[in-house]
């Protein structure tokens, strides 16, 4: 009986063999799978329809006397604006011809005497290079290329960035035979930079080898605002110096010019301060999430060369923590007061006392290690926002000075003391910005946040104008903007509900798309300088915090330089391109929309 069900099961895995083989052969499977690259879409030649679509051919309703190679070329010179990000605000006209190039074959000349302006464009010109080759997808090498001579004037030898600072230029680019000759014009340095930025937004990949540019262009271009910021939080999450590289690369390449780096915060202190180690010693997350001296001085000059300013933050009288409690054993008393968590907007919790001395000892040593830093026309950023009144009001210490000076513990005497506390470290900003730098002529205005001072009508008495410039975070609907401006002072733009990038990632706040991040307009004021998109890092860290500022930032970036009347609608391809020249600079944008809609543009409107 078992021998019989033996023979009976072999004689069943053979059959099921002699079936496979059958199968196999009546299918014809390949060998081996198809490529994983192998591209899902195959389109032949591109065409430019309604002056702003790029449609393969074959889907085209009618067929225009121009055609491109490809969607990335198609969209080189594609309504009146083509890829440019951010569009410029001035003249705009691109050519259909292309010059077919290799990189090796661009000569770039800078007119100037000045060494100075030639050291510093020489980290511009080769990060030029640097960018178009990384556009290259097949082999950048040609037997025959096109020549591209690039010629830049800078007519000043200034290298002062600033609110102030001239960031115009002009780019004209003529073809004759086989020569393109590139002439770009400014008044600075920054101007030439963006001028080559643009640049790199009229050149694409060929699907032969190397690249494409425009044949012919003129742009006359300036930005509408001078303040045109991203500030990215590096306190609740330690974000690596790679990462902050690699945002200052994507900010240079939308022409953002302003870094604002809110180091710290009462999480963590990991910024070295020399003077003062214990800050980072005992705030830092560890030694290894700390911010070098040495580290810092490089980053700062990293970003300059892009054109973007850094402005460091040093939060307080609220929003400190951790990097303060030290002090109490050092014997400097009480420079830090409610530490539990009955008066705190995030733990570890902590406000300074602004009536021990010591705060300010310790807040000048702060300052005088960030002025050597950086440049000497550089401000500086105050925090000054969230202050707890019930935290000052709950210390003993507190109210006895208040109550024995003679005042009341009313609500106006606290807001007395914190404007005096912002005003005792403006003298000591000042103090230090004169010994490090004695030939200065001018120290600038300091920046603070929107708080219960500047909403109050009396703003006048606590932060005089000529001193504080406000750097705004309310709803894009609220009038205080253009209160502060009618007043007289300096205001910095942040839309709370429209321009923060960690919006979205918890339980009570809305996600803002690209498309509300470019439709927030902001008011065109003499004393509004501009505006910032801001990245606090609660919920994001080294692993996520690229894709959740970019592209996004870009959408600010255009409103920020150009301001345009037309619609996120209307940019949108010009957008997609942005986000794919991020991706060829090693930038981790997040994705905006399906790959099918980026490939076929008149299908998803």
């Amino acid at each position: 009986m078992n021998d019989s069900k033996k023979e009976f099961a072999a004689q069943r895995v053979a059959r099921a063999k002699i079936a496979s083989r059958n199968q196999k052969k009546k299918l014809q499977l390949p060998s081996t799978p198809p490529a994983r690259d192998m591209p899902i879409f195959n389109f032949g030649r591109w065409v430019c329809i309604e002056e702003r679509l790029c449609v393969a051919e074959e889907n085209a309703s009618f067929c225009p006397n121009t055609t491109f190679e490809s969607q990335e070329d198609c969209r080189l010179s594609c309504g009146k604006y083509g890829a440019i990000w951010p569009m410029p605000t001035g003249n705009c006209e691109l050519g259909n011809d292309r010059v077919h190039f290799s990189p090796k074959k661009v000569k770039i000349i800078v007119m100037t005497n000045s060494s100075t302006i030639e050291k510093f464009l020489y980290t511009t010109t080769r990060s030029f290079d640097q960018n178009i080759a990384k556009e290259c997808k097949q082999n950048c090498n040609l037997e025959k290329s096109a020549e591209v001579i690039i010629y830049a004037t800078v007519n000043s030898t200034s290298l002062t960035l600033d609110w102030d600072t001239n960031e115009a230029y002009s780019l004209n680019v003529h073809t004759t035979g086989n020569v393109s000759r590139v002439e770009i014009k400014a008044a600075t340095v920054y101007g030439v930079r963006h001028a080559f930025e643009t640049l790199t937004n009229l050149v694409t990949s060929s699907k032969s080898n190397g690249l494409l540019l425009v044949s012919s262009a003129y742009i006359d271009d300036r930005p509408i605002y001078p303040h045109r910021g991203l500030l990215l939080d590096t306190a609740r999450n330690f974000i690596p110096l790679r990462r902050i590289r690699n945002t200052i690369d994507a900010m240079a390449a939308s022409k953002l010019n302003v870094f604002h780096w809110h180091v710290v915060d009462t999480h963590s202190f990991p910024l070295e301060i020399c003077r003062i180690r214990q800050m980072s010693e005992h705030g830092a997350y560890s030694a290894s999430n700390t911010y070098r001296r040495n580290d810092t001085i490089d980053l700062i000059k990293y970003a300059r060369v892009r054109g973007v300013r850094v402005i460091v933050e040093i939060e307080g009288p609220s929003h400190v923590g951790k990097g303060w409690h030290w002090t109490s054993k050092a014997g400097l008393g009480h420079v830090i007061i409610c530490t539990n968590r009955e008066a705190c907007h995030n733990p570890p919790c902590g406000q300074l006392n602004p009536f021990n001395q010591n705060v300010y000892m310790l807040i000048k040593a702060i300052y005088e290690d960030i002025a050597e830093i950086n440049a000497p026309e550089e401000t500086l950023h105050m925090g000054g926002d969230e202050v707890l009144i019930p935290c000052w009001n709950k210390s003993k210490e507190i109210r006895k000075y208040i109550t024995e000076g003679g005042l009341e513990l009313s609500l106006q005497t606290f807001h007395n003391l914190w404007s005096v506390y912002h005003k005792i470290n403006l003298k000591s900003w000042n103090e230090v910005k004169r010994r490090i730098f004695p030939k200065i002529e001018k120290i600038g205005p300091v920046i603070i946040w929107s708080s219960a001072l500047t909403e109050s009508e009396a703003i006048d008495h606590y932060l005089p104008k000529e001193q504080f410039i406000v750097q705004t975070r309310v709803d894009a609907n609220s009038t205080l903007t253009t209160m502060l401006a009618g007043k007289g002072y300096k205001v910095i733009v942040s839309s709370s509900n429209a321009w923060y990038f960690g919006h979205g990632s918890g339980e009570s706040s809305v996600y803002h798309s690209w498309n509300k991040m470019y439709d927030n307009r902001i008011e065109t004021h003499p004393n509004i300088l501009g505006g910032e998109a801001c990245m606090m890092s609660d919920t994001a860290d080294r692993f996520a915090i690229e894709s959740r500022i970019w592209p996004r930032a870009g959408a600010a970036a255009e409103r920020l330089w150009s301001n345009p009347n037309s619609t996120s609608h209307q940019a949108k391809y010009r957008f997609y391109r942005f986000r794919q020249r991020l991706i060829s600079r090693e930038v981790r944008p997040d994705a905006v929309a399906p790959k099918y809609c980026v490939l076929h543009e008149n299908q998803c409107e």
